[in-house]
């Protein structure tokens, strides 16, 4: 098996190249308007302009699986999947009931139809609902009980068998004694309501490890492993789903995912996706962390409608047997989510995807004691999720040996795309926003020219026609809102819509400039070895 283990201590002079080159390009970029502009005004022109029509077609792709993603969310919300799970455990008997029963209406029917139509021809990869379980790993630092309990409340309130529900409470021997004594203490009152519950303690400073979440889940995968031996449980049959300690499935997740492993007759490679949704305290943060928190909400609706886009992230599921052969999660980076899809790539030599799970997770945006505290905090998010930039080298370094096993057309395109969105992100809200003033400021020359002065009335009508799809995630987002709170009054919601005002500072001051900050890191070798935790405060 190929070795997927990110490399310790100096590393070889190409791995710092690659480890260096989103900086260099999301630099370039920044700069490539500024110096075209002192060559050739014209020149400038033509590339702003042929970027912002770039942007443009961007924006209404962007639009169109908005929407999409919105329907599919909306739709799959109403089934009850749990019957539908429930339809495996018999699928000729629900079959026959299916196709003589007016269900053709329900959202993915056909699919259902397929679904045990091949299991009934072909059971051979096939194992009943009865059999499986559902494992679910909570990783927690420093939480209290009002961000922690109400996600276990969450879990415990899904639709589904609690029988097969496997609970572990991941914490952190560097963590506050108290910490301890909550997970302990909850894994005990709610273990009397699954099949299985612990509270299980990541030791601290193990070898080789970073601090951060990785390690911690990864400890717990291993005790899950051990517990499965004891237990005489097929790991085939287990599906894991890792959560953070403010992550609150949505009552059919479980159920869904379920669904979905067992009728995947390739579910060993693959993972399973919900939709990550920023809203269990939208109402209570600042308008930055509403507006960023909306904005990443949105982006994984859009993911979820793009298969070559969708990675792990956040919460996610699989199987078992899959994190057996991946050695479960990276210990080794602060970004074990999204490293995870580049993990099990290379692990299974390509053959590897995220099937999207239209249900969603609901997720706490940043919030801590005070303002100023949450502005850093948000910043500190987005940076550890910028970091994701250093999967840049390791995928290079698994992926240009002569002896990788998947194929050109397989790995070219994902590699791109990967460098293609980490450079986006730190360079196109500042090219988009300041590049077509660049010819008129930089180069007295550019003043006889016509499209340069043209440029940034092209570039404002571009922009307002891109904004047709900031138009549709603002509808859509008061119609994903939860309830107003009763200590707001309803001006509240004119807050929430003018906030939409301050995007394009926020996209700069806290995306490209998170972005920027994380690939400067690494460009000096600079590098983030600790998670910094996520603060969670409750507003009471």
């Amino acid at each position: 098996m190929t070795d997927v283990e990110i490399p310790l201590g100096k590393k070889s002079l190409l791995y710092r190249s690659f480890e260096m080159l989103p900086a260099l390009l999301s630099y370039g970029l920044i700069m490539l308007p500024i110096i075209l502009s002192l060559i050739n005004p014209l020149i400038a022109a033509i590339f702003i302009i042929g970027f912002l029509i770039m942007f443009f077609v961007k924006a209404v792709g962007i639009a169109y699986r908005t929407i999409q993603g919105y329907n599919s969310l909306e739709q799959a919300q109403k089934i009850d999947w749990f019957q539908r799970l429930q339809d495996l455990e018999s699928p000729d008997l629900a079959l026959q009931k299916w196709q003589t029963a007016n269900t053709g209406r329900e959202w993915n029917a056909r699919q259902h139809s397929e679904n045990l139509q091949r299991i009934v021809q072909n059971s051979k990869d096939y194992f009943k609902p009865s059999e499986s379980y559902n494992a679910v790993i909570i990783a927690t630092y420093n939480e209290s009980r009002e961000v922690l309990e109400p996600t276990l409340e969450a879990l415990f309130a899904s639709n589904y068998n609690m029988n097969q529900l496997i609970l572990i409470l991941a914490y952190e021997e560097r963590g506050p004694q108290s910490t301890k004594d909550l997970a302990v203490e909850l894994a005990e009152k709610f273990g009397k309501q699954c099949y299985f519950a612990a509270a299980v303690m990541h030791p601290n400073n193990l070898p080789g490890e970073v601090r951060g979440k990785g390690g911690n889940i990864t400890f717990a995968g291993r005790y899950l492993e051990e517990l499965l031996k004891k237990r005489a449980i097929d790991p085939d049959k287990v599906l894991v789903t890792t959560l953070d300690s403010d992550n609150r499935p949505h009552a059919q997740y479980l159920s869904y995912a379920m669904y979905a492993y067992i009728v995947d007759n390739r579910r060993e490679r693959r993972a399973y996706q919900p939709i990550a949704l920023f809203l269990n305290n939208i109402w209570d943060v600042p308008a930055p962390m509403r507006v960023l928190a909306t904005g990443n909400s949105f982006w994984t609706i859009i993911n979820s409608m793009r298969p070559h886009m969708l990675r792990n992230f956040a919460a996610h599921s699989q199987g078992m047997s899959s994190l057996l052969k991946t050695n479960f999660w990276s210990t080794r980076t602060i970004v074990e989510d999204g490293h995870q899809y580049w993990r099990s790539y290379f692990v299974f030599d390509g053959d590897y995807e995220v099937t999207p799970v239209y249900v969603p997770i609901y997720q706490d945006a940043v919030l801590a004691e005070t303002y100023k505290k949450t502005m850093k905090a948000q910043f500190v998010q987005l940076r550890r999720w910028a970091y994701g930039a250093s999967d840049i080298a390791y995928v290079a370094s698994l992926g240009l040996r002569k002896d990788r096993k998947m194929s050109a057309w397989n790995f070219w395109p994902r590699f791109l795309r990967l460098i293609d969105s980490h450079v986006s992100w730190a360079s196109a809200p500042i090219i988009i926003t300041f590049g077509a003033w660049a010819p008129l400021i930089i180069n007295s020359d550019a003043n006889r020219s016509i499209i340069a002065h043209e440029l940034p009335q092209i570039a404002s009508q571009l922009q307002f026609i891109a904004m047709v799809g900031l138009f549709i995630t603002i509808f859509l987002t008061f119609k994903m809102l939860p309830p107003r709170p009763a200590r707001y009054k309803r001006r509240r919601n004119l807050v929430m819509l003018a906030q939409w005002l301050i995007m394009p500072l926020v996209s700069i001051g806290y995306g490209a400039t998170a972005a920027l900050n994380s690939q400067t890191r690494l460009l000096f070798g600079r590098y983030l070895d600790k998670f910094d935790v996520t603060v969670k405060a409750v507003k009471k």
